[in-house]
């Protein structure tokens, strides 16, 4: 009788959510805990394959570490705040919240369709009050610890979706990553959260992190490089303005290359450097050329402040007459970052790319006193070579460096800093110096103001005499204000300011008139702590007691996208590390975590669906323009041509989404979760092809057949019998019991260590044809069968839980079993044993005289490492042939012909072939000339 997938899903799923509460009861007496975390979703209403990926992995590793007796958490949320359903509000009138709540309900549907074991007892929804009421309460623990600040920024403003956005939520070419618009740069005053308090941990604590492979090289990498630490040296140039008699601020430039100070020709300023809006105020031509930002990113626009100019301080060593003493123009230049050093460069353009072409544009071609650092195989006292690139790499400095001449770039920079840091000191005691070593970082702290409504309120106050005031901790959470039906359609921008019952309150601290904070918080601070909710759900006066966090966190096993690696996980780690230095996680998870959220992390490729083209045009085509009668040669309706085939990430435009749903409802649960896990590694790019479905489907009727062969059996799971006696065993089942120590082992490690989730498959498939070959219905009473079904289904059950749920429930007909969870999974005998066993072990060998059959004979079976590797052809040779040698018929041949170790020097034996790891011997022997 063949197994109807789809129609177990049902039956099997009641079961669990029957006895998920006593599972729960006892997994609390186990001391080891194994707490995963998949990334919670967007309740966008849909779960798309990428989410069924993610969920299935972290299922997987849950019911792997329950079958291991862990005590094991699996929760479930929801980042529910978030522009969709705010524009879902503006273009329709409808209430964001009832959206969301409707969307999760269907998720979370979906989500039980897939057969996952979720803790639903501990799930969140940022959106609830009792969940952001712990969001702000961590806002106004970083406000009193002045890690939470509010400055006037130049800051990236969404036109389309009117709210402000983090660098990090610009694209490269300036545009915003959720509505595609052109980003503007204007003046606000925002909510900041200061993260590089923390950039030294947060980059150092990456040693931890790799070690044993815990968190992928891509990932770390990418955040250092996010993190963007620099060494080198901040250097000051002395200003003069032409046009005024008070003396100017030095300008401060930061530099990973002092040892080409000999080769400043210009300064550059950001749009935003104080300096530049100073003077804009009294220039119209300068703030006309600002209000043309935002400029492309490769820019090479400047604007010359004409009446500035700047004094080098290297000039002072520089020979008598050198450019180096000249004076410096002043630039205003797109170019320039503001959150990179101070917001100025110092122009070098024969030792810097984008100095070269920048000074190209606006001065013209270098000179050769312009170059200032020569390779090191050039002499000094030949004429620098004009070059039509800048000569961008260390050497030896040139001899308009004066007593720097011909020293190495590293030893020029630290020995010309040292003097421009003390030289100041010993000639004016108490005068600030020219340079000083330094670093600088890219990050910056984070911009958490948005000026929309669906996202948690920010708890201040702000009042005309005390300014802004924090909302006392008893008064949270300040709630968002519920809308009237139809009040967001077709505005923009933050209504909440314009909610006068809502933005009118008093001061706490004063008790006058004051008006609350309009802006809610960035969603990625919703995300940087929902983990730490999940260990205590219910605790109303704490977003996590003490005793809660060391007994979950770290956790141990987080899964999910790529995409995630900076921000998501950057922010995460920062609000982790700060909590570590607050009463409510006071351990950190242990001196080794030093505060980390996550032990191990597991990043999951993308899953691209296949795309149907126009060969003539390129345009992607609709499943209703491809014939698709024979899949493997797909046409066009209109033109009976092949179109083009490709995989491509899923989207709406290429037609090539796949619903999680209709598989399950096609195949079954399981099915589909086997075939995904199967199709690729974890960690990369799946290309879904349901096409291929169907050898699973194969395999698991493969598997089905084999338990109903077996029903008849009397074995008791809950007293299993003991291996089985081996010595009683013939070879080819002693193989076979081998073969399943070795399944588990590989599979062991798969599930524990690789998360290899392709390669358990592929080994279960192995252990199944094994198992399958040496099937005897006849003695479906054999332990040894037994023994092996009963494992394979165990070690498939995390995969495929409804699937093997029903083969348990058959394999156990003459006896009441529970659910196959509430069994162990097998454990692999020790190494000692798998040796006594293989050197114990025989195997049929067939040996031959020039091809044809002389005897068959059994031998010891060779060890995998030296039948398995084409090196060591010779080495097995050598074994086999003594092997042969010890054997009654073996001693005759070697007789006739010579001692095994003679052999290959044998002059009347030519050749021996060793076939199946010595299943068969082909002696090739010259033929007697009678």
């Amino acid at each position: 009788m063949r197994l109807n997938f789809q129609a177990i899903d049902p039956k099997w799923q009641q079961k669990w959510a029957n006895e998920l509460k006593q599972h729960r009861q006892d997994a609390n007496l186990s001391t080891e805990k194994a707490y995963i975390v998949p990334m919670f979703p967007y309740p966008s209403g849909n779960l798309h394959l990428g989410h069924f990926r993610v969920y299935t992995i972290a299922d997987v590793l849950a019911r792997y570490n329950q079958m291991k007796g862990r005590k094991t958490i699996l929760p479930m949320g929801w980042d529910a705040f978030g522009l969709p359903a705010e524009n879902a509000a503006i273009e329709r009138g409808v209430d964001p919240a009832a959206w969301t709540i409707q969307n999760i309900a269907k998720m979370k549907e979906q989500l039980g369709a897939m057969g996952g074991r979720w803790d639903w007892d501990r799930e969140i929804m940022t959106c609830d009050p009792a969940f952001y009421k712990h969001t702000q309460r961590i806002f106004l623990l970083l406000h009193e610890r002045g890690l939470a600040y509010q400055a006037e920024a130049l800051v990236n403003f969404d036109p389309i979706d009117r709210t402000v956005l983090a660098n990090e939520q610009v694209d490269a070419n300036g545009f915003s990553w959720r509505s595609g618009a052109k980003v503007e740069q204007i003046r606000l005053k925002q909510w900041f959260l200061r993260i590089t308090a923390f950039k030294e941990a947060l980059l150092d604590d990456f040693d931890a992190l790799e070690r044993s492979g815990r968190w992928p090289e891509r990932v770390c990498a990418m955040q250092r490089n996010w993190l963007g630490k620099s060494t080198g040296a901040r250097v000051w140039f002395e200003v003069k303005d032409s046009l005024r008699s008070q003396s100017l601020p030095r300008i401060e430039v930061f530099t990973t290359r002092p040892d080409t100070l000999f080769g400043v020709r210009y300064l550059a300023l950001a749009l935003d450097h104080p300096l530049v809006v100073q003077l804009a105020k009294q220039d119209p031509a300068l703030q006309a050329f600002l209000d043309r930002a935002p400029f492309s990113p490769d820019s090479k626009d400047g604007f010359l402040l004409s009446q500035l100019q700047a004094k080098n301080p290297a000039g002072q060593f520089a020979p008598e007459g050198s450019k180096v003493e000249q004076p410096l123009p002043i630039y205003v230049a797109p170019y320039v970052l503001s959150d990179y050093g101070s917001g100025a460069v110092m122009g070098v353009p024969a030792h810097d790319t984008r100095d070269f072409q920048f000074w190209k544009r606006h001065q013209g071609e270098c000179g050769p006193d312009d170059f200032v650092i020569i390779p090191d195989s050039d002499s000094l006292f030949v004429p620098v070579v004009i070059r039509d690139s800048p000569f961008v790499h260390k050497g030896k400095l040139t001899l308009d460096c004066g007593v720097f001449a011909g020293m190495g770039s590293d030893d020029a920079a630290q020995n010309l800093i040292a003097l421009l840091e003390w030289t100041p000191q010993v000639e004016n005691p108490g005068s600030d110096p020219h340079a000083t070593l330094a670093s600088s970082w890219r990050l910056r702290d984070w911009l958490i103001s948005r000026q929309r409504y669906w996202g948690t309120p920010i708890p201040i106050v702000h009042c005309q005499s005390c300014g802004p005031v924090p909302v006392p901790v008893d008064e949270l959470p300040v709630e968002l204000p519920r809308l009237k039906e139809g009040q967001l359609k077709g505005r923009s921008g933050n209504p909440l300011e314009e909610i006068e019952e809502w933005v009118n309150t008093r001061c706490p601290s004063c008790g006058q008139h004051a008006r609350r904070e309009s802006d809610t918080m960035d969603t990625f601070m919703d995300s940087s702590w929902y983990f730490f909710r999940y260990a205590d759900p219910g605790n109303e006066q704490q977003l996590v007691s003490p005793e809660a966090a060391d007994a979950f966190l770290p956790v141990d096993i987080y899964i999910g996208g790529v995409e995630h690696a900076i921000l998501h996980l950057l922010y995460a780690r920062f609000i982790s590390k700060f909590l570590a230095q607050t009463p409510l996680w006071p351990s950190g998870g242990g001196p080794e975590n030093m505060g980390e959220p996550f032990k191990t992390l597991i990043t999951q490729g993308m899953v691209h669906g296949r795309t149907f083209s126009d060969p003539q045009t390129g345009r992607f085509l609709r499943p209703e323009e491809v014939d698709l009668t024979n899949p493997k040669e797909p046409r066009l309706v209109a033109t009976d041509e092949r179109p083009v085939v490709s995989f491509e990430k899923m989207s709406k435009s290429k037609y090539n989404g796949v619903d999680p749903s209709a598989c399950i409802a096609s195949y079954g649960a399981d099915v589909t979760r086997a075939h995904m896990l199967f199709l690729a590694p974890v960690s990369e790019i799946l290309e879904w092809d349901e096409d291929r479905i169907v050898g699973i489907q194969r395999w698991f009727h493969r598997i089905w057949r084999i338990v109903q062969n077996l029903s008849g059996n009397e074995f008791d799971p809950n007293n299993p019998p003991q291996s089985p006696k081996l010595e009683s065993l013939i070879s080819d089942d002693v193989s076979l019991y081998l073969t399943l120590q070795k399944t588990i082992r590989s599979v062991e490690s798969s599930f524990s260590q690789t998360h290899a989730l392709n390669t358990v498959i592929s080994d279960l498939m192995t252990l199944t044809n094994s198992l399958d070959d040496r099937l005897n219905p006849q003695n479906a009473g054999s332990a040894l069968q037994y023994c092996i079904a009963s494992s394979l289904l165990r070690m498939l059950a995390p995969i495929a839980p409804a699937f093997t749920e029903e083969c348990w429930e058959t394999l156990h007909l003459s006896c009441t079993s529970a659910t196959i969870f509430d069994h162990p999974f097998p454990n692999a005998i020790s190494d000692a044993e798998i040796l006594r066993l293989e050197a114990s072990m025989l195997q049929p060998c067939a040996v031959q005289i020039n091809g044809r059959l002389k005897f068959v004979t059994r031998i010891p079976v060779p060890a995998a490492e030296l039948s398995e590797d084409p090196a060591q052809r010779d080495e097995l040779t050598t074994w086999i042939l003594q092997r042969l040698a010890d054997t009654e018929e073996g001693g005759k041949l070697f007789d006739d012909l010579k001692k095994p170790d003679e052999i290959p020097r044998s002059g009347r034996l030519q050749k021996v072939i060793v076939v199946k790891g010595g299943r068969t011997v082909n002696f090739v022997v010259k033929k007697d000339n009678k």
